[in-house]
């Protein structure tokens, strides 16, 4: 039987739990060095076949366990707790005239299923728990084929992996245990140095359900990097039929970014982002909108400290709000997701990061307050923690917790009940 956490009552636990994985992974940190780089060699080579130039290709394999605890107050969902293990196994083919190919299996087996989750067009597990987006499933994650005979040119086309700038509007959600990948055609060119042209087609997204969403969507993106300042981004997406009758996703976007970490001095950097985009009506969309998105962010590195203070507004317009259905929205707007889809009064979000790290131990700190664009909506505020330590190269642990802490006078179901997460991990990657 699982640990049983009542409501409002998870914090003495999920305190513990964190503060163990600190002190365990900073005392472990030092001895680790030494004995996981040898294997780590061993193992890298064995992969390729026993090839240090990885002549008959090589293998790729990522394992990652999870322990998942999600819980929201006074509703009628008993706590989800989910430990699973994921497995991707892949096969990366050597290059033969400029061709190379790559096939990848996922796999994601559910150990203890005390939790509600989509899977397909359907759901799985205990329907009178909270929902946790891991199924257990099994699919053809990638497979891909690659040409670069044209000189500082790739061409790839099928199952693949495409995670675009920030991942805000198209990305492989690798937070999930099962991702997400679009079977596509993407052609990428750097010609011209510190500057990169990409542009694709996407057809149909396998998400982190493994559902299949057919979709027409083109998309082009410009990145011109000037060394020690910025990087800048120019970015357009044309969303259109997309699959299950959702035509309310169709939607054309435009936007620019300007990001950077200049140096101020050798143990201070400067960093920054602002970024402004826009979404409109596009094909089969059934009502007309012009809505606006921007995202603010000015902060510093300091001697191993982080600071960092950001805005970022999604909008609405004609009843409809500002959309990413295909980013990976668990970056943003708090761990606990419950701005994943944007609600129809839009969604302003005043952040700030406390960051550090120590050996090669990272903590952070996350705090969010949320407002609405229209209407004056108070949504609420949310906490979230990390810490994670890597071993080697390939080894990474960490805990981390998600407290949405919701104005309860708000009146909006999905948006006044508090809500906690917690996850612990371990995944080997090679």
């Amino acid at each position: 039987m699982p640990l049983k956490i009542h409501s409002l009552k998870p914090q003495r636990f999920i305190r513990t739990a964190l503060s163990s994985a600190v002190l365990a992974t900073i005392l472990i940190q030092p001895a680790s060095a030494y004995s996981l780089d040898e294997h780590d060699t061993i193992i890298e080579k064995a992969l390729k076949m026993g090839q240090d130039d990885a002549k008959y290709g090589q293998f790729k394999v990522d394992l990652r366990y999870r322990f998942e605890m999600a819980e929201t107050k006074n509703n009628t969902q008993d706590t989800g707790y989910a430990n699973t293990l994921r497995l991707r196994l892949g096969y990366l083919t050597p290059e033969f005239h400029s061709f190379q190919g790559y096939a990848e299996f996922e796999g994601n087996a559910s150990m203890q299923q005390d939790y509600f989750a989509p899977k397909g067009r359907g759901w799985t597990g205990d329907s009178g728990r909270e929902v946790i987006a891991d199924p257990q499933a099994a699919e053809l994650n990638q497979l891909w084929i690659s040409y670069k005979g044209i000189p500082d040119t790739e061409l790839k086309a099928g199952r693949q992996r495409i995670n675009l700038n920030d991942q805000r509007f198209i990305g492989a959600v690798g937070w999930r245990q099962m991702e997400q990948t679009f079977d596509a055609g993407v052609i990428t060119n750097n010609s011209i140095e510190n500057l990169t042209l990409q542009a694709g087609y996407i057809g149909r997204a396998q998400n982190i359900w493994s559902q299949k969403d057919e979709m027409q969507l083109p998309f082009a993106n410009i990145n011109y990097k000037v060394p020690g300042y910025a990087n800048i981004n120019i970015y357009g997406l044309w969303l259109a039929d997309f699959d299950d009758g959702q035509a309310g996703k169709s939607a054309q976007t435009y936007g620019i970014s300007v990001s950077g970490s200049p140096k101020i001095t050798d143990n201070i950097n400067a960093l920054y982002h602002a970024e402004y985009s826009y979404q409109g009506d596009y094909k089969n969309s059934p009502v007309d909108f012009d809505i606006s998105r921007y995202s603010l962010m000015a902060g510093a590195e300091v001697y191993g400290v982080t600071l960092k203070a950001g805005v970022e507004e999604l909008g609405t317009s004609n009843g409809r709000a500002f959309q990413t259905p295909l980013g990976t929205n668990h970056k943003f707007q708090g761990w606990a997701d419950k701005f994943l889809v944007t609600p129809v009064n839009g969604v302003r979000d005043v952040n700030a990061t406390v960051g550090y790290k120590i050996f090669s131990t990272k903590l952070a700190f996350v705090y969010h307050n949320f407002q609405s664009v229209t209407n004056s909506i108070d949504y609420g505020n949310e906490y979230d923690f990390v810490v994670s330590q890597k071993f080697g190269k390939h080894l990474k642990l960490l805990a981390s917790y998600a407290y949405y802490d919701a104005d309860e006078s708000n009146g909006l179901i999905a948006f006044n009940k508090d809500k906690h997460q917690f996850w612990l991990q371990a995944g080997v990657s090679y």
